[in-house]
């Protein structure tokens, strides 16, 4: 499918996130230090809304479970944090962004 705008640069200031959807799937926006990255936006472990989380750096921390994912990669820091239980739970897609102008750009499959 190629780049798809998605937004514009100040809809997602420099260490905030934003969900936008494109033809019914939802991508997570992250702005970390000046540079954009792009991942699913739904936790792996409960199909929760990432963008319900908070961002530190370049982790984003779903508050609920606690599960943690780097919005870099997609990969998973750390799961759920729930007494007794252990769940392994997956990585998330990453997508490539692009900036043109003002425009926020998504590589979607």
């Amino acid at each position: 499918m190629g780049f798809v705008e998605v937004g514009e640069l100040s809809e997602v200031p420099v260490g905030k996130m934003k969900m936008f959807k494109v033809g019914g799937k939802e991508y997570l926006v992250a702005n970390v230090n000046g540079n954009y990255y792009s991942i699913g936006n739904r936790c792996t472990h409960a199909n929760a809304d990432l963008s319900q989380g908070s961002l530190e750096g370049n982790v984003v921390t779903y508050p609920k479970h606690k599960s943690k994912f780097d919005v870099t990669t997609g990969k998973v820091i750390s799961g759920p944090k729930m007494l007794f239980i252990h769940s392994k739970i997956n990585d998330d897609p990453s997508y490539e962004v692009k900036v043109e102008g003002n425009a926020l750009l998504l590589k979607i499959g």
